[in-house]
């Protein structure tokens, strides 16, 4: 029987390329979604011409009871929950004399109560089969802190908490907890700066690159496979060198 996991805000991006990996590695996925879009429709094809199963769910993360439905859906569907990536994120970025009451809350919301919505609902399913993964998206500025994105460094690093606390209540229990944390990375969120920033970034990178969606999904493939089995509540950084 194939395993089951469950990829957070995957339609694009690295959460979609995430779910691309674990479906080559013979994973049944599932993905949530808030709206329906041509994206959402594309990725499952995508993930079924690869031959596993794809459920596609609309749920809202930042909502605890569509959450609750969520790990509902998915267990009736498969049976199992073997892996949970939470990687759906937004960002609202702007300096702090300039952020609303809103834009601070929404990012919240959807990155570190969303987090803490989906992993509360899927969690005891792994606690009854003694079994999981759970693999968080943090991002190097969750350690680092960042001047405009005070309210996504404050949502990554909470994920960073939330990881290594989760790690030591369930280790006993055969779930796995770690944080995966981006570093400058090539998506749709990341295209639209100006050269002159992105030349910046990459200065600041020893290996003078960015990094692309492939190299995060890597990492989760292995923290997601039984080659990490003694490996929980760690940080892995995918950031080329930048923040040594």
């Amino acid at each position: 029987m194939s395993k089951v996991a469950l990829i957070t805000g995957a339609t694009r991006g690295i959460g979609k390329e995430i779910a691309l990996t674990l479906a080559k590695e013979n994973y049944d996925i599932a993905i949530n979604y808030r709206t329906e879009n041509d994206e959402v429709q594309n990725t499952k094809n995508e993930i079924e011409a690869l031959g596993v199963k794809c459920l596609m769910i609309k749920a809202d993360v930042s909502n605890f009871e569509d959450c609750k439905e969520l790990a509902e859906k998915i267990n009736e569907e498969y049976g199992r929950i073997d892996v949970l990536v939470n990687n759906a994120g937004i960002t609202k970025d702007t300096l702090l004399m300039r952020m609303s009451e809103n834009d601070f809350k929404d990012v919240i919301d959807i990155n570190l109560v969303g987090t803490f919505n989906v992993t509360r609902n899927i969690i005891p399913y792994m606690i009854k089969a003694r079994s999981g993964r759970i693999i968080n998206l943090s991002s190097v500025v969750g350690i680092s802190g960042n001047a405009g994105q005070t309210n996504y460094s404050s949502s990554k690093a909470g994920i960073i908490g939330f990881t290594k606390s989760l790690a030591k209540e369930v280790g006993s229990r055969n779930v796995l907890v770690n944080a995966v944390a981006p570093g400058f990375i090539e998506t749709k969120m990341t295209e639209v700066l100006k050269d002159d920033v992105k030349n910046n970034m990459i200065n600041l990178i020893p290996l003078k690159r960015a990094g692309k969606v492939e190299d995060v999904a890597r990492v989760v493939k292995f923290l997601a496979s039984d080659d990490s089995s003694y490996i929980t509540g760690q940080v892995i950084q995918v950031d080329g060198g930048m923040l040594m």
